[in-house]
């Protein structure tokens, strides 16, 4: 696929400027992994064909648009009719429309937002964290790193709970209740005390929550005995459970956070306490910037929530950790951790997540990434024969390998593609430096030396134009070249 350096703005002047269909929907979905479904609903007469390019004209960062389009058109196979109805999936009873959530946070905090959300097409929302503290939030209080195009790879924030009343926020709950019945509404909340917990599960029975979410996990608070401080706590973890469950009537789910050694732990202790389900990971305990210019000799940085792609792969270890456990047979698990794309949360799933929760991408992109998300997992299903999210999880992955246990007696080669190639010897350098030596440059090409080469793939990830892929093909150590 052509590349493509969209912007993703809002009200696209291509769009606009084009006045047939919306190219910038179909830019979208190449953005988020989904060029399948660009290619299943771009339209048979493509109106490009003729056209002078108003888009690319009107386009603010001079996307190849057009080509990007007949391209898609070209490439594209037979088209499935994507519906919905294999995206439903249940949560502690409670029939959601699809997987999909917003995560407790800024982007679930409010009715107007969490009303957009729905209208957009989210299943539900875990709103942000009611508590009976007063709420003071730091500013600036967000931070990022950023990757070389300035998608931000790794988010850190120092965000604490809602600052609205429990009654304000209690109004909220009622009215989004009586709005959208057919939405899912868990809410999370965090106490101080035995007292505090109790009171918060009996204000809330009636409020219009369908099940409350235990926040025993938020890196971010200024008082003790709360947060991540009880998540590492097994017997608080335990205790608090316990005192809400008998409390309320309503479902309950422990979110649980990743600043522990082994995450289940905590969660058989939630179990005992009367959990219903396990909601991980929350933000990972960090710093992300140093002021590297002192203040009167004192160079200064703060600890924060750290979130966002960086953090999947952790993210899928304590999900994975979690679905092994046995004690958790049968109970709801809902994940997040650098979920962007249908194919991330689809990796939770697969790992035994029974539903996904996703904040930081709506941060960078909005709530109308639920299209992407919704069409890319629908047509997956489709495409391979699944008749609901439940039969895929169903087929939780056994096959994760411990490094002890992995296959030695192969190598598998790079395999290199001159017409992608750009010259720019990125491979040579890192295979240099950090390498094993087994890239020669002949006549400005890579070629490799196969006597040299021990498969370990890195000029495959550095390659900025994917000239470089797996070959795929296992060669015995005993049959390599330099034997």
């Amino acid at each position: 696929m052509l590349n493509n350096n969209c912007l993703l703005c809002h009200a696209a002047k291509c769009t606009k400027a084009c006045g047939v269909f919306e190219p910038d929907r179909y830019l979208r979905s190449l953005y988020f992994d989904n060029e399948y479904v660009a290619m299943n609903e771009i339209p048979d007469e493509l109106p490009c064909l003729n056209c002078d390019a108003r888009c690319e004209k009107a386009c603010v960062n001079h996307v190849s648009i057009k080509d990007i389009l007949m391209k898609i058109r070209t490439d594209r196979t037979d088209k499935k009719t994507i519906t919905y109805d294999c995206l439903k999936t249940d949560f502690c009873g409670f029939t959601m429309e699809n997987p999909f959530l917003l995560s407790s946070s800024v982007v679930a905090s409010t009715y107007d937002m969490c009303a957009r959300a729905f209208d957009a097409g989210w299943a539900g929302a875990a709103f942000k964290t009611v508590c009976l503290m007063d709420i003071q939030e730091a500013s600036p209080r967000f931070s990022a790193l950023q990757g070389d195009n300035n998608r931000i790879i790794g988010f850190k924030n120092i965000e604490q709970l809602s600052d609205h009343t429990l009654i304000e926020n209690i109004k909220i709950f009622k009215e989004l209740k009586k709005n959208y019945p057919s939405k899912f509404l868990l809410v999370s909340i965090m106490g101080r005390d035995d007292a505090e917990w109790k009171y918060l599960a009996q204000m809330l029975d009636d409020s219009g929550a369908d099940a409350l979410e235990l926040n025993f996990s938020c890196p971010n608070m200024t008082e003790g005995n709360t947060g991540s401080d009880v998540g590492q706590i097994p017997e608080l973890v335990e205790r608090y459970t316990r005192v809400v469950k008998e409390n309320t009537k309503l479902p309950i789910i422990a979110k649980l956070t990743p600043n522990v050694t082994r995450i289940e732990d905590s969660a058989d202790a939630a179990i005992r306490g009367g959990a219903d389900g396990i909601a991980a990971i929350n933000t990972i305990k960090s710093l992300i910037d140093v002021d590297i210019n002192p203040k009167d000799g004192v160079y200064q940085a703060s600890i924060g929530g750290y979130s966002g792609k960086a953090v999947k792969p952790i993210a899928l270890r304590f999900i994975a950790d979690l679905s092994l456990d046995p004690n958790l047979k049968g109970k709801h698990i809902t994940a997040m951790g650098g979920i962007e794309t249908w194919k991330d949360a689809l990796e939770f799933i697969v790992l035994g997540a029974n539903s996904v929760q996703v904040t930081t991408a709506v941060m960078q992109y909005g709530y109308r990434i639920i299209d992407d998300l919704k069409d890319g997992m629908a047509l997956y299903l489709i495409n391979h024969g699944y008749s609901s999210v439940e039969e895929l999880r169903s087929k939780t992955i056994q096959g994760i390998v411990p490094t002890d246990s992995l296959d030695r007696s192969y190598v598998i080669y790079p395999k290199f593609d001159r017409s992608r190639c750009l010259g720019c010897e990125r491979c040579y350098i890192s295979c240099m430096d950090g390498g094993h030596q087994a890239i020669e440059i002949v006549d400005g090409y890579p070629r490799l030396n196969v006597k040299k080469c021990v498969g370990c793939h890195l000029c495959v990830l550095v390659c900025p134009n994917h000239a470089i892929v797996s070959s795929k093909i296992r060669v015995p150590k005993d049959k390599m070249a330099g034997n």
